[in-house]
């Protein structure tokens, strides 16, 4: 009697060892950035001075860098994807994809002197000019054909005039550490705000391209809801027609019967600029109980 032999199926299971990786900023933008990724659903655990934290998708691998270095490590490829400003693009001449300015940490990079100074006479000798931007500096200070003597900075450039410097060219927000220092602005160069990036090489990736345009496509979302809200109210049927002229809308209102009466509910999502306008507008043509929404994400 032949042995029959026992055959075991053992199942196959196929993961995927692709990786894109993800590049984020230390320091201020760095919480910001975690709360936009959340919202999209995808959450970071960092554990104590861990520079590569866990993130609760298993085809990304996150990495916490300067904001200064990011530009050139998506341009060299070492990370496919990160956030950084875009005046360090321009300071790093990066060659890198930008995918979408979120339009968060606005500053302009400026050149400042002390107040006391007068420019036009600073100009006619040789002066020293401190700034973290080295690239962006030289190019405003050989335009302007200005002899100088240039000084790195690492963080806090304001405070270098009078004594360390004459100028500065750095970068603020509401110009308040300008003015606590004592200095005065001469020029804005440029406009920054915190850009979306990627590897060019990595966008012709098939499998890289499309997961980088779900994550592009759930920032926008994100972004979008953040500069909205939803707006309910009940219209009676006679008010209607008189009232729809006024609704703001992304495309135009969603109408409902109201269940065994004679009105209509009514949907808009609005600028969240627009709500303190119009709220009034609706409640004296005829609308009645008003609600209003938060929205967390808006796909168009």
């Amino acid at each position: 009697m032949e042995d029959k032999q026992r055959v075991h199926i053992v199942p196959i299971v196929i993961f995927n060892s692709q990786k894109l990786k993800l590049a984020i900023p230390k320091g201020m933008l760095y919480n910001k950035i975690v709360e936009l990724l959340s919202d999209i659903g995808l959450e970071l655990s960092q554990n104590g001075r861990n520079y590569r934290p866990f993130i609760n998708d298993a085809e990304l691998e996150v990495k916490i860098l300067k904001p200064q270095v990011i530009s050139k490590l998506v341009e060299n490829g070492s990370q496919d994807i990160g956030f950084c400003g875009y005046d360090w693009i321009i300071e790093q001449n990066a060659r890198v994809k930008e995918l979408l300015d979120t339009q968060m940490d606005k500053v302009k990079i400026i050149s400042a002197i002390p107040k006391e100074y007068n420019f036009d006479k600073l100009i006619k000798r040789k002066i020293r000019i401190a700034s973290e931007y080295e690239t962006i500096a030289k190019k405003y200070l050989e335009e302007k054909q200005i002899n100088y003597e240039f000084i790195k900075t690492y963080g806090a450039t304001e405070v270098y005039p009078p004594e360390d410097a004459d100028m500065i060219i750095d970068n603020t927000s509401t110009g308040k550490t300008i003015k606590d220092n004592n200095l005065k602005i001469i020029q804005t160069l440029m406009y920054s705000s915190t850009r979306f990036i990627a590897n060019i090489d990595a966008l012709k990736n098939k499998w890289k391209m499309q997961k980088i345009n779900n994550i592009l496509m759930l920032i926008k979302s994100v972004l979008e809801a953040r500069s909205r809200v939803l707006i309910e109210m009940n219209i009676a049927q006679n008010k209607l027609l008189e009232i729809i002229p006024y609704l703001p809308c992304m495309k135009s209102p969603t109408i409902s019967k109201l269940y065994g009466e004679s009105g209509y509910a009514v949907k808009i999502a609005v600028k969240r600029q627009e709500v303190n306008k119009l709220i009034p507008i609706l409640k004296a043509k005829g609308a009645t109980d008003i609600l209003e929404y938060k929205l967390e994400k808006v796909v168009e």
